[in-house]
């Protein structure tokens, strides 16, 4: 095969990399909040969380 060929697809330029490493740490810090809130709360709750009428 020939090692010289262009690759296939969208080459993103060096801001658009980071633009789109920017957006990827936003999106998990965002999701790692939720899981922190939904915990908490699971927690808050106590053990009254599971007992509910059927």
């Amino acid at each position: 095969m020939d090692d010289d060929r262009k690759p296939d697809g969208i080459v993103l330029t060096e801001a658009q990399k980071r633009s789109r490493r920017q957006r990827s740490i936003a999106i998990a810090l965002a999701l790692g909040v939720l899981v922190v809130l939904f915990f908490a709360v699971t927690m808050v709750k106590g053990p009254a969380v599971l007992v509910r009428p059927m």
